[in-house]
């Protein structure tokens, strides 16, 4: 297999004529958010045919030479755990592939063992993929070439996966699942997060006080405007473990934090200032004007479970489960919980009004339909 690093207009060029005409290929993202600040499209390799790429978005307008093969109805794209590059491609280059074949998926649908892309390789290939690289940065250039030839791994073996887990997907009678997964799996667009606290997403903050939660608060600002002036992950800079011990500490001194175990002394004395200075404002408020930690309003949960809903849900489950153990399926797989309370709270009286309920495939209510609807009905009789 031949790998080229295409970081040229010419060499894209080159790399434009090998792709054309291609009806699959083989596609991975690399994100660079375990390192930097956010999670940018750092690279993408793509295999057609006896070639890898390996495309850098930083020198390159990757968006007018991906487009026409990733949005080709005609071409299929292979991709394994899409989920998160499907939203990184929208979000980056707004390119929205249009034919997709996720080995993952399908690895899931027939109910394996180990369906990560290195066990699934050394099943079928008996090839190891290392780990070394698992969590470089995508990001530095130049990348090595030991890097280089790590990412083309990840979809040198892809096309020949697909046709193995195809071929074994149609003798079981399960193609049509997968085709209906990758069409939800079309329809993924990213969306920004929702807004929240950041105190929310530390537990520690749950039993501090409310000037504690407020000085936490103003150390994950702090860290959060360093980390994005760096280009680096916020956890690089430091950890909400470490942030929780200033923030209960309250230094009043830039030598008093740098003391603080678990903080690097550099950025104590070189960035400690403007977090003293937060402190001492967090102090001097009355304390009517502090935000405490964000907990939702009484009779906001769902409280005790309603007993025939829960009875409902339980006769679901029941049924689930002894599905997914004659399909060889993981339960989360046919059905998750979630899509069961749903089912428990409005039951739908017909596989017509099943098919309505959100989140519900047809091949699960094709498996698992009727035997849902006997459940449920046979719940509403016994309770008469």
């Amino acid at each position: 297999m031949e790998i080229r690093y295409i970081d040229t207009e010419k060499a894209l060029d080159e790399a434009n004529a090998l792709v054309v005409g291609m009806r699959r290929v083989a596609l991975d993202i690399e994100a660079a958010g375990f390192h930097r600040y956010d999670d940018r499209l750092s690279l993408v390799q793509l295999t057609a045919g006896p070639v890898t790429l390996l495309l850098d978005p930083f020198t390159l307008p990757l968006d007018e030479f991906l487009r026409p093969v990733l949005e080709d109805p005609g071409v299929e794209i292979v991709m394994h755990g899409s989920d998160y590059d499907l939203r990184l491609l929208d979000r980056d280059l707004s390119i929205r592939p249009q034919n997709l074949f996720d080995t993952q998926v399908a690895a899931t649908l027939l109910g394996q063992q180990g369906i990560g892309l290195a066990a699934l390789l050394e099943r079928y290939f008996g090839v190891k993929l290392s780990k070394k690289f698992q969590r470089a940065d995508w990001a530095q250039r130049p990348i090595p070439p030991e890097m280089r030839e790590y990412a083309a791994r990840d979809t040198m073996h892809l096309e020949e996966l697909a046709d193995l887990l195809g071929g074994e997907l149609n003798e079981r009678g399960r193609m049509a699942w997968a085709e209906e997964e990758f069409e939800e799996l079309r329809k993924i667009r990213f969306s920004e997060p929702r807004v929240e606290d950041p105190v929310a997403r530390v537990k520690a903050a749950r039993d501090m006080d409310p000037v504690e939660v407020a000085r936490l608060r103003e150390a994950l600002a702090w860290r959060d405007g360093i980390a994005r002036e760096r280009d680096r992950a916020p956890f690089r800079v430091a950890h909400d473990g470490v942030l929780v011990s200033v923030a209960r500490q309250n230094p009043d001194t830039v030598d008093a934090l740098s003391g603080i175990q678990g903080l690097n002394g550099n950025l104590a004395r070189g960035k400690g200032d403007a977090l003293v200075e937060r402190f001492a404002r967090i102090n001097q408020l009355p304390e009517e004007e502090l935000v405490p930690y964000p907990r939702p309003p009484r009779g906001s949960g769902r409280g005790r479970p309603d007993p025939e809903v829960e009875e409902r849900f339980l006769r679901l489950k029941e049924v689930r489960n002894r599905l997914a153990g004659e399909l060889g399926l993981d339960r989360g797989t046919l059905l998750p919980n979630s899509l069961l309370q749903s089912l428990a709270e409005v039951p739908p009286d017909s596989l017509e009004a099943m098919a309505d309920v959100e989140g519900m495939r047809r091949w699960q209510i094709e498996v698992a339909g009727p035997q849902l609807l006997d459940s449920l009905r046979t719940r509403v009789s016994g309770g008469g």
